[in-house]
């Protein structure tokens, strides 16, 4: 039986419980397609699967092992019938959800066709698997923030250096926002280069906030009277005040839109950023210095 490599977790409890184990060749089924994975990267949703977060919240329910990794890039290798995507073809996708017992740190994927995106040419598959889950994510949550409002623009968004924050820094501008960036003085110039202004320090009064810092409540303070607040965690959303809209991202699978994020990033237009390469049997390291914070870009993993 042919068999494939892939990272996982039977009993959760941070960077050393992650495993790498053989599991069988699947064959892709209507409307599928099999992926060769070269590069998979590690988000912080991934700590808190390996840590056992999802598990205490009742999210995650499997018998066996759960799978690690929601995002990827790689080329096809099989597709069932009538599948427009090629043998060949270079595509970058995402899987959501906790409850599964596969994910991207893996060296073959199976996927629905429709979930993914081609990559253009001019991108390499390793900065290319860092646009799925945080682009998408950044996208929804300008689609919750929708066109900004005549005489009332001025969006923060925190962790603006972040994976997500960098994105939102630089589409919300597309839908008409004024957008200042809060994050650490030392990333003030990435900040700026995305074409945003930029603070440390913040006062109230903002009509939106784009939450990718995850401040949760110290966020919804900033915003004014009957403003807007957009967050990235759908299990914990701040019970709103004071007439404010609070909106959350359900980060899902949109192949059109991860096309055009895709097109964006190899012409330059938004950043792709990798920290380093590693290979998959050194997730565990990967994840252990992802913990100690302050990266800036994402750590990549390569079967």
């Amino acid at each position: 039986m042919a068999t494939f490599r892939t990272a996982v977790v039977r009993t959760p409890g941070g960077p050393d419980s992650i495993e790498i184990i053989d599991v069988p060749v699947v064959e892709p089924g209507p409307g599928e397609v099999r992926v060769e994975i070269a590069a998979a990267p590690v988000n912080p949703v991934d700590l808190g699967v390996a840590g056992g977060f999802f598990h205490t919240l009742g999210l995650i329910n499997q018998s066996e092992h759960t799978g690690l990794g929601w995002d990827f890039a790689g080329v096809v290798v099989a597709s069932a019938p009538g599948v427009h995507l090629a043998v060949g073809t270079r595509v970058a996708g995402l899987v959501v959800g906790f409850d599964r017992d596969f994910g991207t740190y893996a060296e073959q994927l199976v996927v629905p066709a429709a979930d993914l995106a081609v990559v253009p040419a001019g991108l390499d598959l390793v900065a290319a698997s860092t646009v799925p889950l945080n682009g998408l994510a950044a996208a929804q949550l300008v689609d919750l923030l929708d066109d900004a409002p005549t005489g009332g623009n001025r969006l923060l968004v925190t962790g603006a250096a972040g994976a997500v924050g960098g994105y939102l820094t630089s589409l919300a501008q597309d839908r008409g926002w004024e957008v200042t960036g809060l994050a650490r003085a030392q990333d003030e110039e990435f900040v700026r280069s995305l074409g945003a202004e930029f603070t440390t320090r913040p006062e109230p009064g903002w009509d939106a906030v784009a939450d990718a810092g995850v401040l949760q409540e110290q966020a919804l303070a900033l915003v004014r009277d009957g403003g807007n607040l957009v967050g990235v965690r759908p299990n914990a959303v701040p019970a709103t005040e004071r007439g404010i809209s609070v909106g959350v991202v359900d980060t899902r699978p949109d192949g059109p839109r991860l096309g055009e994020l895709l097109a964006r990033t190899a012409s330059g237009e938004l950043p792709a950023r990798v920290h380093a390469v590693l290979p998959l049997d050194r997730a565990a390291d990967a994840h252990r210095a992802m913990a100690k914070g302050g990266v800036r870009g994402r750590y990549v993993l390569q079967p």
